[in-house]
């Protein structure tokens, strides 16, 4: 494996944590605001979204670019939760949204490369 392959790798696993993080700690409190778990779940809730936010100070670089990126990455790992904690099929237009996203962000994170 290259260091930029390393470093991409390494990079998109971020994006995916970062993105879990943020869905569990928005999740839980929907449990208890629809009745369907006990109050606590809020603890583990607030420690979610703390590890969420330590973890976008890990990335690359706190910028629009690493954003954006990490946008078509949390609508993927969404779409993903949607399958596997929802249960619910994602439709071919789900599909095609997140690869129109992801296209878009590999076009801003690698378009801006110098030669």
């Amino acid at each position: 494996m290259t260091m930029d392959t390393l470093a991409l790798t390494r990079t998109f696993g971020l994006f995916v944590a970062t993105a879990v993080a943020e869905l569990v700690g928005c999740y839980l409190p929907l449990l208890w605001l629809t009745g369907k778990g006990p109050a606590w779940l809020l603890v583990p809730a607030a420690l979610s979204l703390v590890v969420f936010v330590w973890l976008l100070t890990l990335h690359p670089a706190a910028s629009g670019r690493v954003y954006a990126t990490y946008g078509a990455v949390y609508i993927a790992t969404a779409l993903a939760w949607l399958y596997f904690v929802d249960g619910v099929a994602p439709t071919w237009n789900d599909y095609v949204g997140v690869g129109l996203a992801l296209a878009g962000a590999g076009v801003i994170a690698l378009g801006h490369r110098t030669a």
